[in-house]
C-alpha cells in the first residue's frame, strides 16, 4: 500500500489541471506529507494556487518557479524529493505547430533535463505523463511527447546502480482540462452556435481523478520502464455538442492543423509489448531491466493478441448522452444543466 506520509514530491506543472487535482488528492490521503513542491514558470498561477494552499494550514507545500528548460534549477529543486510526477509541457496542438522549437525544447530538453536532474540527486521514482496523440503521432506536439516517453522508458537503462525507477502514464482527454473541448463547448453555448472540426471525430474521456489515480498507481506499482494506459470510455464529437447543447447550431469548421479524426493509446505495433493488468494496460520495454515471467506472476498480467489495437473510433466501451451530461455535472461543473 503507497504511503506518501514523510515523503517529499516535486510535481513539474504542479499549477496546471493535473497538478492541482494531485495537490488535493495527496494532501487528502497523506495528510503528514513532508513535502510538497510545486514546480512551475507562471508566477501568477502559482500566486493564485497559493492563495488555495496557504502555508499556515499546508505547511508542506512550497512553491517553486523553474522551468524544466533550466536543468540547474531543476536539480536545485530535487534536492531531498523521493517522488516527482513530470507534468510539465506545451500542449496545445495548433499552438506547437506555430511554435516548433519551442515545444522540442519544453517537450524533449526538458523531458532529458528532468531526467539528468532525478539521476543526479536521491529521488526514487519518476512519473512522466504522456498523451494519446504520442501514439501514431501526426502532429507536432504528438511527436515530441513520443520522443519525451522513449527518453523516460530508455533512462531506466542508464541508471546503473542507482534504484531509481522511471515509467509514464498515457490516457486520453481529460474532463475539464484547460483548453480541452468540454468547457469551450459550455462557453460556446452561450454564443448559439457550437463549431465541430468533423461531425466523425471521436475521442477517449477520462475525468480528472482517474488521472490522479493512474499516477499513484504507476508510483506504487512500477517497476521500471512502462507505459501505463487506462480502460476509458470514448465519445463521438457530435453526442458531446448534444449533450451540452441540444439547442444550438452546429458548423462545421474542419479539424485543425495536426488533429486526427479518432485517437489511439495502442498500435498494433505495441500489441507484441502490451499486457492487461485488469484495470489498466500496460507497454513493457522491450528489453525490461527485470524478467518478464515475474512481472506477469506479479500483476496476474495477460498479454493482449497480436494486432490488438486501442483507438477511441473502435472502442467498445462508449459514453451516450446522458453518461456525458452526467460526468460533466460530477467532474466538471457542478452547475451544468440543459434546459
Amino acid at each position: 500500500m503507497l504511503d506518501l506520509n514523510g515523503k517529499s514530491i516535486l510535481i513539474t506543472g504542479g499549477t496546471g489541471t493535473l497538478g492541482k487535482a494531485l495537490t488535493k488528492t495527496i494532501f487528502e490521503k497523506w495528510p503528514k506529507l513532508k513535502r510538497l513542491v510545486i514546480y512551475s514558470r507562471d508566477e501568477q498561477k502559482q500566486f493564485i494556487m497559493d492563495q488555495e494552499y496557504p502555508h499556515s494550514k499546508y505547511p508542506a507545500i512550497r512553491f517553486f518557479i523553474g522551468d524544466v528548460r533550466d536543468k540547474e534549477r531543476l536539480t536545485r529543486a530535487l534536492n531531498g524529493i523521493d517522488y516527482v510526477i513530470h507534468a510539465a509541457a506545451m500542449k496545445h496542438v495548433h499552438i506547437a505547430e506555430y511554435n516548433p522549437t519551442e515545444c522540442v525544447k519544453t517537450n524533449i530538453g526538458g523531458a532529458q533535463n528532468v531526467i539528468d536532474a532525478c539521476l543526479a540527486t536521491n529521488v526514487k521514482s519518476v512519473v512522466a505523463l504522456s498523451t494519446d496523440k504520442a501514439c501514431a503521432p501526426i502532429n507536432l506536439y504528438g511527436a515530441t511527447k513520443l520522443a519525451s516517453d522513449k527518453l523516460f522508458v530508455a533512462a531506466n537503462n542508464i541508471k546503473g546502480s542507482n534504484p531509481i525507477k522511471f515509467s509514464v502514464v498515457r490516457y486520453g482527454n481529460v474532463m475539464g482540462s484547460n483548453g480541452s473541448v468540454i468547457p469551450f463547448f459550455i462557453k460556446k453555448k452561450k454564443e448559439g452556435i457550437i463549431p465541430i472540426t468533423d461531425p466523425n471525430m471521436t475521442r477517449f474521456n477520462i475525468p480528472i481523478q482517474g488521472g490522479v489515480d493512474m499516477v499513484l498507481y504507476a508510483i506504487e506499482n512500477a517497476w521500471g520502464g512502462e507505459i501505463f494506459i487506462p480502460k476509458i470510455p470514448s465519445y463521438r464529437i457530435m453526442e458531446l455538442a448534444e449533450a451540452i447543447a441540444p439547442e444550438c447550431e452546429h458548423k462545421i469548421i474542419g479539424i485543425r492543423p495536426g488533429e486526427k479524426i479518432h485517437e489511439e493509446m495502442i498500435t498494433t505495433s505495441d500489441s507484441y509489448h502490451t499486457y492487461d493488468l485488469g484495470t489498466y494496460y500496460t507497454i513493457l520495454p522491450q528489453r525490461p531491466l527485470w524478467k518478464l515471467d515475474d512481472y506477469i506472476l506479479s500483476f496476474n498480467a495477460k498479454k493482449v493478441p497480436e494486432g490488438f489495437c486501442y483507438n477511441s473510433g473502435n472502442n467498445d466501451n462508449w459514453e451516450d448522452i446522458e453518461t456525458l451530461r452526467a460526468k460533466i455535472k460530477k467532474h466538471v461543473d457542478p452547475n451544468f444543466c440543459v434546459k
